[in-house]
C-alpha cells in the first residue's frame, strides 16, 4: 500500500505535519507528498480521495472515488473484498 498526499494549502505541504498525522492515525505505509500535483494530474484525478487497487501485473483493476464509507456506502467492504480477490490470483 502506498499513500499519495496532494496538498491543497501551503500548510498541508509540511512533511513533518504529514508524518505526525500519519502516526496519529496509525498509518504505517509509505506516503508520498505530491506538492506539484504531478501524480494527481497523471491519474486525471478530479475527486478526492481516490483509491486504486493495482494487481500483481501492475494493472489498475478497481477504484473508488470519494470517501469509502460516505453516508453508509460500503466502499471499504467492497475494496477489502477486492484486495482478497487480487491477493488470491496467481502472478
Amino acid at each position: 500500500m502506498i499513500g499519495v498526499h496532494t496538498p491543497e494549502t501551503e500548510g498541508e505541504k509540511n512533511v513533518e505535519g504529514i508524518r505526525k498525522s500519519a502516526r496519529q492515525h496509525n498509518l504505517e505505509f509509505p506516503i508520498a507528498v505530491d506538492s506539484a500535483t504531478r501524480n494527481w494530474q497523471a491519474w486525471s484525478n478530479t475527486i478526492w480521495p481516490a483509491v486504486y487497487l493495482i494487481d500483481k501485473k501492475g494493472h489498475v483493476r478497481y477504484w473508488w472515488y470519494g470517501e469509502l464509507n460516505w453516508q453508509g456506502t460500503d466502499g471499504e467492504k467492497f475494496m477489502r473484498e477486492k484486495i482478497v480477490e487480487l491477493l488470491a490470483e496467481k502472478p
